[in-house]
């Protein structure tokens, strides 16, 4: 594990040949990821839906390191262009981090059709998306990783979440299935469900008062871990809560 090999005083372990795609990677933890994979050696095509964020991700890294891919995953034909143009990029495909998500908080009654339908779409429909386009070259390369970043709302519903809730839960079912799926092509398939992250999502301070939540970071840590795990080993569901959370 990372961790130990720094207290052991190890070199962590190289990723110079590794091609990854992470969507919603411009910001927050998807960034965190980018980062933590690009530091590693990976190249990594980011996904997201505004182009200014993405150039401004894509400049905080080394020239050739990182391409700012500008899709909807909640489009079929977006999320399999981003795919392509990752593998015209850096040549195939290893990982796939699908972290791209979407929070809309109201209670059902008042949430809009339009407004279910992104977080939908985003949250959900989107990663089925980007596994299906994905699957493909991950199988041409003879393995690789598909880590698709949950919540823990995922099994813990809340009032005014019914729609990201819901989103969450279904990716962990879809999560535990593809698992079953791919597992015999090499192809790992984990998720992880952390609790509260100091991220502005859902237009939400990620700032003020939350040195107790979870940091980006610490997620990409995880998934750090998880694409350097021994293959002969599936760490397939990791829950992520803060230590000590807010009374």
């Amino acid at each position: 594990m990372a961790n130990d090999a720094k207290t052991m005083g190890l070199e962590p372990a190289r990723l110079d040949s590794t091609v990854a795609v992470v969507t919603g990677g411009s910001r927050g933890i998807g960034l965190a990821i980018t980062q933590a994979l690009v530091e590693r050696g990976a190249r990594v095509a980011i996904v997201g839906r505004d182009q200014s964020h993405l150039d401004r991700a894509a400049s905080r890294f080394p020239t050739g390191a990182v391409l700012g891919v500008r899709a909807d995953v909640g489009n079929a034909a977006d999320a399999g262009a981003a795919v392509d143009a990752a593998i015209k990029q850096f040549g195939g495909l290893d990982v796939l981090v699908n972290n791209a998500g979407v929070g809309r908080f109201s209670n059902v009654a008042d949430m809009t059709t339009a407004d279910w339908q992104d977080v939908i779409d985003t949250n959900l429909t989107g990663v089925f998306h980007c596994c299906r386009a994905a699957l493909p070259h991950l199988k041409a390369r003879g393995g690789g990783w598909v880590i698709n970043i949950s919540s823990l709302a995922g099994a813990n519903p809340f009032v005014g979440g019914a729609a990201y809730c819901a989103s969450k839960a279904g990716l962990n079912a879809f999560s535990e299935a593809l698992m079953q799926e791919v597992r015999y092509d090499n192809i790992r398939v984990s998720y992880i469900m952390p609790g509260s992250v100091a991220t502005g999502f859902g237009g939400r301070s990620g700032d003020t008062g939350s040195d107790w939540k979870i940091s980006p970071e610490d997620v990409a840590e995880l998934v750090l871990e998880l694409v350097t795990f021994p293959s002969r080993s599936l760490p397939s569901r990791i829950e992520l809560r803060p230590s000590r959370p807010k009374k």
